[in-house]
């Protein structure tokens, strides 16, 4: 066993007994802290690991790859507080260790990977949050580092092991950031201001003068119990140069959730669309639209999730090693836009459960297509990969203790009830979300 695995084995089993440890469960999901009648503090902990296996073909390089890996080695943690008037979300991240070098998950990009997912840092959300009331609307506000209120869910919280490519078109995660939320009714306004610069290593921390520098809005209605309607904007200073100098974006989503009551079915759409501008002359360098359906749903004993993506991803000069690429970049200029068509099947079966870790069996295969979106592109699909059509193929088990979490990156009142959807495609869902 190598020592990244071992260490992360180590985190997961202490994370498994502090799920399991013997505590006062007020309901699935939640430990009472405090004896009297009303909790004064309450605790819900997740340890999560993904033991998999990858094949890609080709992938950068044009060479076909293998991966065995640990991916999403985590522990989230989420206390409240004061009678649930305050809260802190925490989640800690091993990828820095089990996949130090990357996941293989083709068409992926971001902190300075392509056509592998970064590992994220090891303090992948910190956040304190407090509550009130103003008559008949709530309001929080909350801060520390984690997810700019902006666009969908992480990918770690939803059916499918692989990361879209649009990840960083439509999340932006792991900032130091200040969030104020508005709640009334079915309605709810978040605004944000944080500081631009994205994480070069597991072990980054943010930078304190770039706090400030970068904005965003995010409006949610829910129509229904089960539905779910969001649009955002946000302006980001130059994530890829921590110094501040490279291309800020200018960012918009727009997506619709439905989640049937008792998680039995789970549906996304959503549109993304990123614009790199150049602040000195003004006007924008390049642009990058996303669109992409998923869903899933328990069919008897098996579960079954399907996603269907077309996102543009930049193409930037590499390293000696194929799957980076330079940061800060070496000038402000790319080497062409590769459009991303990807089909994604997982097929997960039976779950099993001891105590509270659950165990489930899951195989995904992917289709891609690449073609390049510009004729002037330099670095096309068949240069980079000898083919414009690839495969991938992971097979893996996610592992759990404790309940799992319903969402990851909204905070206070903008925490949205509901099942958790990590699980769907298993048929372990947990009946309550924090």
């Amino acid at each position: 066993m190598r020592m990244p695995v071992a260490r992360t084995a180590v985190l997961l089993a202490a994370a498994t007994a502090l799920a399991s440890a013997r505590l006062h469960a007020q309901h699935a999901g939640h430990v009472m802290v405090d004896t009297g009648t009303t909790p004064r503090s309450t605790m819900h902990v997740m340890a999560q690991a993904i033991p998999l296996f990858t094949r890609a073909a080709p992938t950068a390089g044009g060479s076909t790859g293998s991966q065995l890996a640990v991916s999403q080695a985590l522990v989230m943690a989420r206390l409240g507080f004061w009678h649930d008037r305050g809260a802190i979300a925490t989640t800690l991240d091993a990828e820095g260790f089990t996949i130090p070098n990357g996941e293989f998950d083709t068409g992926a990009y971001g902190e300075g990977f392509v056509d592998r997912r970064h590992p994220h840092t090891y303090v992948h959300e910190l956040m304190v949050t407090g509550r009130g009331v103003i008559g008949a609307a709530s309001w929080s506000a909350a801060g520390g580092r984690g997810f700019a209120p902006f666009g969908t869910d992480d990918p770690m919280m939803r059916p499918l092991e692989k990361f879209p490519v649009n990840h960083h078109l439509s999340q932006i995660l792991e900032r130091l950031a200040a969030i104020g939320a508005l709640r009334l009714g079915p309605a709810m306004l978040e605004a944000a201001v944080f500081g631009g610069d994205e994480p070069t290593h597991p072990a980054s921390v943010p930078r304190l003068d770039r706090f400030g520098d970068s904005w965003s809005v995010r409006g949610t209605v829910l129509p229904t119990h089960a539905t779910e309607l969001q649009a955002s904007y946000a302006r980001v200073a130059s994530p890829e140069d921590v110094t501040g100098a490279g291309l800020g974006q200018r960012k918009r989503s727009i997506s619709a959730r439905y989640i049937a009551p008792g998680g039995g079915r789970y549906v996304l759409a959503e549109w993304a669309k990123t614009v790199e501008h150049d602040a000195s002359r003004n006007e924008d360098a390049f642009g990058y639209e996303s669109a992409l359906v998923e869903g899933a749903v328990r069919a008897g004993p098996l579960g079954i999730a399907l996603r269907l993506e077309q996102s543009e991803r930049p193409e930037e000069s590499r390293l000696a090693e194929p799957f980076r690429t330079p940061r800060p970049a070496s000038d402000l200029s790319i080497n062409g836009i590769t459009q991303w068509r990807v089909a994604t099947l997982q097929l997960a079966a039976p779950g099993t459960s001891f105590h509270r870790v659950s165990s489930v069996p899951f195989m995904e295969l992917a289709r891609l297509w690449a073609d390049a979106r510009d004729a002037r592109s330099v670095a096309t699909p068949d240069r980079l990969y000898g083919t414009s059509r690839l495969w991938m193929l992971t097979a893996g088990v996610r592992l759990r203790a404790g309940d799992a979490h319903a969402r990851m990156g909204r905070y206070g009142v903008a925490d949205i009830d509901g099942p958790a959807i990590g699980t769907l495609a298993s048929g372990t869902v947990s009946p309550h979300a924090h």
